[in-house]
């Protein structure tokens, strides 16, 4: 049984800084991701890392969030710096492997203006 551990989130101003962590329990993904979902909206990729280390922003929060791991490839992190009241969302550890993906609890994160 595959287990995505998250941590972090909470609630902070407009411009405010949050980091997430999510320990997972293996580490042979073939990438791990961030994924949020808004009030009222469909879940949306924030941000990805492949096991070779390429990774990819949505056009939403490049220059504000990173996403990196730690070298044993079992915790992504996600670093989010000038936070707006429209990152408020549910934020999701994501983990792929072969065929299927693995989803973390979520976190809530609310921005207030």
């Amino acid at each position: 049984q595959v287990q995505l551990v998250e941590s972090g989130g909470g609630l902070v101003q407009a411009g405010g800084s949050l980091r997430f962590s999510c320990v997972a329990s293996r580490s042979d993904f073939n990438a791990m991701a961030w994924y949020r979902q808004g009030p009222g909206k469909q879940r949306e990729l924030v941000a990805r890392i492949s096991s070779g280390g390429r990774v990819n922003y949505a056009d939403f929060v490049k220059g504000r969030f990173t996403i990196s791991r730690d070298n044993a490839k079992t915790t992504v992190y996600l670093q989010m710096n000038s936070l707006k009241p429209e990152d408020t969302a549910v934020y999701y550890c994501n983990a792929e492997a072969t065929m299927t993906g693995y989803w973390g609890q979520g976190t809530q994160v609310t921005i207030s203006p």
